[in-house]
């Protein structure tokens, strides 16, 4: 992971979105690109109350857009000059020593929110960005656009600052081509890691504990002693119990793979998803399953 974009709001949650960005950048000296997207009044009304207005109302309903856009814009390349610069992190003209040999760099796009969300982030190994709606006006449903469609990892930010993604890490493993995905781009914080726990949701009990097996033996060839950790299904869900596996764990970091309609995107966007986020406040480390060779 040679270059980590960070999408960046221009609000409170820039702090989080920023430590969490470095806390995978260190790892491997990774550069940092931190994004803001301007979104025109035109493109934050769509989908909202203002589309919907018209008249006197409706130019001071975009005046009031276009004034929060520039503020937003405004926050954002602040903040990300203040965190670096206290982090002693280069970027752009400020000179200073790399920490860590992490890097960093700040541009802004307009409008054209998720095109161009995807087109940058193919430039990327990893995106990162908060798993709450974005306050500039991205649509609600950027998070699960970039992970079907920029075939890139997402690494899914807390609610607070992480204290470090290589203490102890979860993997939720299902066997699945997405799961393996999700391994091999987490193996340089796996390789760092303090501690790597592998669990499943024993299914088809047999087939679920070989295949449990193997993965801890694959990470062992790669010098990561891993700990299986086989659930029990008990009728409280998928969802609440990988959760409680994470909290149980005091996981630093979830890593899973996101596929079809298959357990983790229903976790993120389907009916589990309040269940995990209410339960697991973790950083979250996913990528979705090519289907067909093609594009994801």
């Amino acid at each position: 992971m040679k270059k980590i974009l960070a999408l960046i709001g221009g609000g409170d949650r820039d702090q989080v979105i920023f430590d969490t960005a470095l806390a995978a950048a260190m790892p491997c000296t990774s550069h940092v690109n931190f994004l803001h997207i301007h979104v025109s009044p035109g493109e934050a009304a769509r989908g909202s109350p203002a589309e919907f207005i018209s008249g006197p109302a409706l130019r001071l309903a975009f005046q009031e857009l276009e004034e929060n856009a520039r503020t937003y814009s405004r926050l954002a390349a602040d903040h990300i000059r203040d965190l670096c610069e206290r982090s002693v992190i280069p970027i752009d003209d400020i000179i200073g020593a790399r920490r860590n040999g992490v890097t960093a760099s700040y541009s802004e796009e307009i409008d054209n929110a998720l095109e161009r969300l995807t087109a940058i982030g193919l430039q990327n190994d990893l995106i990162v960005m908060g798993r709450a709606k974005q306050k500039q006006g991205l649509p609600s449903f950027t998070l699960e656009h970039l992970i079907r469609r920029s075939g890139r990892p997402l690494l899914i930010a807390a609610s607070g600052a992480p204290r470090k993604l290589t203490g102890t890490v979860i993997v939720f493993w299902n066997g699945s081509e997405g799961a393996a995905r999700a391994v091999e781009v987490a193996m340089p914080i796996l390789t760092r890691a303090t501690r790597v726990v592998v669990a499943t949701v024993l299914k088809g009990r047999k087939r679920s504990e070989t295949a449990l097996a193997d993965i801890v033996r694959k990470l062992a060839d790669s010098e990561i002693n891993a700990e299986p950790l086989p659930i029990t299904a008990d009728g409280r869900g998928i969802a609440l119990q990988l959760a409680s596996a994470a909290d149980e764990c005091r996981a630093d970091l979830v890593v899973m793979g996101a596929y079809g309609r298959g357990i983790a995107r229903e976790l993120l966007f389907g009916s589990r998803t309040e269940s995990l986020l209410d339960h697991t406040d973790k950083p979250i480390l996913l990528i979705h399953e090519r289907r067909g060779g093609g594009r994801p």
